[in-house]
């Protein structure tokens, strides 16, 4: 049975990186650290560590090991805490999956402000152009859009995605402007490709029901800033998150088409396995992101 010992003992080798350091660390040689880790090794029968002489590094389950070692001893200590009457600052490992765009532009600038709020924090990262499965990969957290089908997760909605037509003046002017949903089937729509959706299909609220249409475009992609400078240059009709083209639609370089329609909305949710207890530091950072997302971009902000 693994014990707490265990745990700590690897967390130390995996943050230390040799041998030699660990074995400074716990105050013994570095053959009794390298017997203990054979040992750890031969009771859950994989490798864990890379070794040579030189240097070590974690083998792909040593990753997923070090990963969920970091994230229970952060929950021994937050139970110590709760048991304690402690009312501390949230500490300890938060490992979060995101989306490319969302991810890079957003995501990543949040955890920055939230680790210089707290700085007993640690956070990392992974940006996937698919969701991944939480649980199997350790995650504390994941950002999604629109409907979760998952049951076996919970989900706070962390900000709104109105999603809006739009397209540059060039390409208006050359091609003229869709005036219902009918017009966008002649005209080049950029189709940006996300997860399992159905390509070259556009959702819309009609009414309190959906009407789906199928459209057409030469350019489609799975980065949402790449389809997005394709509009700005002209080369067709985008269907693009308000956020990301409030500031262009503000200076003319884009121009909203079809405003009476409404697409379907995509609204951004932070999702968590389903547990008995969400830990303090994951509450404490989807409420940072409620609060911070409330500021997000739209066409009527003029800062």
């Amino acid at each position: 049975m693994t014990n707490t010992q265990d745990l700590g003992f690897f967390f130390l080798l995996a943050k230390q990186g040799s041998l030699v350091a660990t074995a400074r660390e716990l105050g013994v040689t570095p053959p009794a650290v390298s017997k203990r880790l054979a040992s750890l090794e031969a009771r859950l029968g994989v490798q864990l560590v890379n070794r040579t002489t030189r240097s070590m590094s974690l083998t792909p389950e040593g990753e997923l090991y070090y990963a969920h070692t970091a994230r229970i001893l952060t929950q021994v200590d937050e139970m110590e805490q709760l048991v304690c009457s402690s009312r501390a600052t949230p500490k300890g490992l938060i490992r979060v999956n995101a989306s490319l765009g969302f991810g890079r532009r957003h995501i990543g600038p949040a955890l920055a402000a939230f680790y210089a709020r707290y700085p007993e924090v640690e956070i990392q990262l992974e940006i996937s152009d698919h969701p991944l499965d939480l649980a199997t990969h350790g995650f504390d957290l994941g950002i999604r859009f629109g409907t979760l089908p998952d049951a076996a997760l919970h989900a706070r909605k962390i900000a709104s995605n109105r999603r809006l037509l739009c397209a540059s003046p060039i390409y208006l002017d050359k091609h003229g402007t869709p005036e219902k949903l009918s017009d966008l089937q002649n005209h080049n729509c950029i189709f940006i490709r996300q997860n399992e959706s159905p390509y070259g299909v556009w959702n819309f609220n009609n009414g309190g029901r959906t009407e789906s249409i199928k459209v057409r475009g030469a350019l489609g992609c799975n980065d949402g800033e790449v389809a997005l400078n394709w509009a700005l240059e002209g080369y067709g009709v985008l269907l693009r998150a308000e956020w990301d083209i409030a500031r262009y639609v503000r200076s003319g370089r884009l121009r909203l088409v079809m405003e009476d329609h409404t697409p379907t909305r995509a609204d951004v949710y932070a999702v968590y396995p389903q547990q008995l207890h969400l830990s303090a530091r994951v509450r404490s950072l989807i409420d940072f992101l409620i609060e911070r997302f409330k500021q997000i971009d739209n066409i009527e902000d003029r800062g």
